[in-house]
């Protein structure tokens, strides 16, 4: 904590910063108030004054002037969310908007305890959306909405809950909500019709309403089984409130925790539940919403059924063709090719079995997520989603998500519609920007030519060794020793067998060792620099690299992905589509790396949240994000050059790291030790002396990262 200042001190320091010589504001009056506070009251109003005027000199000085005659009554917490919130209307909506948010400290003040102990949607999300990832069924987005319900593709939660005291137990509330929410997708509570179900009683809302409260108790029940933590909280919070099962509720409760208990029991017992009083919500039921549910339904049902039919048209062909030329021959008068799909609910997991004409196949991930999520809406998958798509039976559209062109999006001014918003982190205010870079998707454009050719002739020795390299990473072996069973006796362990049986103590039966495939479960995105600064050697390097490690990789068979990032302000930062986890290394994905050019500046934060977040929806337990790169963040005439860029790329790191994923650089900017340490720490980079050594290192890199 700092000395107490007296008012010339704070005078000087407020003049300062909030250039009072140019803006004729007169601080003196301000800066005696502040200086009758106490030292850490001082410290609070000037350390926070000084963070807003690195985004507007007026919310600031609003903020110093209103701060001495509110820090005693509102708690400190109240007034960072008060003026951060001033920050975040100016970013969206300008100043006027802004001074109006800083006229009413008031309202905020009201709102004490929802803001000092209540958690905020947008400070929980990514914890809750790796929860929910974690759980089985259809992979669930997290959002946020003025109620908790799902539409059985999104969760949504409010933007503050704060129904307790203390923080944690709301953020337990939220998780416990998210679970209920997750709970109704995955254990079939919308497989009816549930409008149609209550049409007939008298009032139909209400009926609803008591068949939500038979569904939470049976899906509370499930809880208790998959998550049994988690539902010992959501039993605490309920009775921290005074909730409990109204009288007449029991038997419905019995009947509804069986292991076997579905939606349909919950409707026959709903004829019961609606002669009972209104059941009270508990408190993280949430709403039911089955108009969102039926709108999202109706949005995937066709896509999804397309997606699949197509899929298994690409396993038949690709069984085909491996198939020996005289059984392909013998087959073609006989019927045609059959798939059946069995998924087995087992202990909380989803068992899915593929056969092709009785012979089990291996479905390849995105199969496996449609398979369920298709199971998910029906409860089995019907045969007409089983039959192989005929060549142009399906419109393009109903195959992916039509994205809209981003060059004509850009064109004029700036729209945003369809874009992906990232908040950046600002070093002055020491918080995010929320939403603040516009990020569009966009494939580089593909140039058929000979440059793959050329380059695997240009480094035809290196391929050869990388190829063997990648292959031995593939094929390594490690010894287990103290096994049970195994190709050869343990000698270590055998002498100290012998030594227990000597002194009367009970021989161990681990006496063997035996060779262990290794089993690689890895994901990499390579990022890739398009600045400007890249045209020429170190754009051809680049590209060079990244076909020999996709030539490497392809033997080596971890997943893999490769963009490209770019950007020119905060309202236009672009990620170049190379190649997706999902695409196979073929010809287009060739002309893609052939077409990598130079774009515009290298603001990165964007590029490592997006991509992070990529990889989080990758199943791997090793996850590595590898950058390539010329220089330093930069962006053009903008906050990002300098100190800025450098942090908000370091704190984009961070968040990756806490998502599990592994970053590292590779770079050719010679004065990188000067920010390299600080973004990434030690041994997290590798700084290359001359660009043309960049496809000779980057492979041996990789392999030093993922072995």
């Amino acid at each position: 904590m700092s000395p107490h200042r007296t008012a010339a001190e704070i005078t000087e320091l407020l003049e300062g910063w909030l250039e009072a010589d140019f803006s004729f504001r007169k601080v003196g009056p301000t800066a005696e108030k502040i200086a009758a506070l106490s030292a850490a009251e001082q410290d609070f109003i000037l350390d926070w004054t000084k963070r807003v005027a690195s985004s507007n000199l007026e919310v600031a000085w609003q903020f110093a002037r209103r701060a001495p005659a509110l820090i005693g009554g509102m708690d400190r917490r109240l007034m960072e969310a008060w003026v951060l919130g001033a920050c975040d209307v100016y970013d969206r909506q300008g100043l006027r908007h802004a001074l109006t948010v800083m006229e009413e400290a008031d309202h905020f003040a009201e709102r004490q305890l929802e803001m000092t102990a209540g958690v905020l949607f947008e400070d929980v999300a990514g914890v809750l959306g790796n929860f929910v990832r974690g759980l089985s069924g259809r992979k669930l987005a997290v959002a946020q909405d003025k109620q908790a319900y799902t539409d059985t593709e999104k969760v949504y939660l409010p933007g503050v809950l704060a129904r307790f005291p203390v923080a944690e137990d709301n953020f337990k509330l939220a998780k416990a909500m998210l679970a209920l929410l997750w709970a109704q997708t995955r254990f079939g509570t919308f497989r009816a019709d549930l409008v149609a179900a209550c049409a007939d009683f008298p009032h139909p809302d209400r009926a609803l309403g008591q068949l939500h409260a038979l569904e939470t108790l049976r899906l509370s029940a499930r809880i208790a089984h998959e998550l049994p933590g988690l539902y010992r909280e959501m039993e605490r919070l309920k009775q921290a409130l005074g909730e409990s099962l109204p009288a007449g509720w029991e038997r419905f409760a019995r009947r509804l925790a069986e292991p076997e208990a579905d939606i349909e029991d919950s409707l026959i017992l709903l004829g019961d539940a609606y002669q009972l009083p209104d059941f009270r919500p508990w408190c993280y039921q949430g709403e039911l919403r089955p108009d969102a549910v039926a709108a999202a339904f109706a949005g995937r049902r066709e896509k999804e059924k397309a997606r699949l039919r197509v899929k298994l048209a690409e396993l038949l062909e690709e069984h085909t063709r491996h198939r020996p030329p005289q059984a392909a021959e013998s087959e073609e008068a006989e019927a045609p090719p059959r798939f059946d799909a069995e998924i087995t609910d087992g202990d909380g997991r989803l068992d899915l079995e593929l056969t092709l004409d009785g012979l089990p196949i291996a479905p390849p991930e995105d199969v496996k997520q449609l398979m369920a999520s298709v199971w998910l809406d029906f409860g089995d998958i019907p045969p007409e989603y089983l039959v192989p798509a005929g060549d142009g039976e399906y419109d393009a559209s109903l195959l992916g998500e039509q994205r809209a062109d981003p060059d004509s999006v850009w064109q004029g001014t700036y729209h945003e519609e369809g874009a992906s918003f990232y908040s950046e982190w600002d070093m002055g205010r020491q918080h995010y920007r929320k939403n603040w870079c516009v990020m569009r998707e966009k494939d580089v454009v593909p140039v058929f030519d000979d440059f793959h050719r050329e380059t695997l002739e240009k480094h035809a020795a290196l391929v050869k060794h990388l190829r063997r390299a990648f292959e031995a990473m593939r094929d390594e072996n490690r010894l287990l020793k103290r096994q049970a069973w195994g190709d050869d006796v343990d000698i270590d362990a055998l002498v100290e067998a012998i030594a227990d049986a000597r002194d009367g103590s009970e021989m161990s039966d681990r006496l063997f060792v035996r060779q262990h495939r290794a089993e690689r479960s890895i994901a990499v995105a390579f990022m890739v620099d398009m600045s400007g600064s890249t045209k020429g050697w170190i754009n051809e390097a680049e590209r060079e690299a990244l076909v020999l490690l996709c030539e490497a990789l392809e033997r080596l068979g971890d997943r893999y992905a490769i963009y490209g990032f770019s950007g020119i302000t905060r309202k236009r930062c672009e990620l170049f589509r190379i190649k997706t986890f999902e695409e196979p290394y073929n010809d287009e994905v060739k002309a893609r790396i052939s077409g990598i050019r130079a774009q515009e500046y290298t603001r990165m934060g964007f590029a490592i949240r997006h991509l992070s977040e990529l990889l989080q929806g990758v199943e791997a337990r090793t996850k590595v994000l590898i950058t390539l790169s010329d220089g330093r963040p930069d962006d053009y005439f903008d906050v990002y050059r300098g100190q800025y860029g450098i942090e908000d790329t370091r704190m984009a790191l961070i968040e990756a790291r806490r998502a599990g994923v592994h970053p590292f650089c590779i770079t050719i900017d010679r004065d990188a030790r000067d920010y390299l340490p600080h973004m990434y720490g030690p041994a997290r980079y590798i700084i290359l002396d001359d660009v043309k050594e960049l496809p000779f290192k980057v492979s041996d890199i990789y392999r030093r990262l993922t072995a």
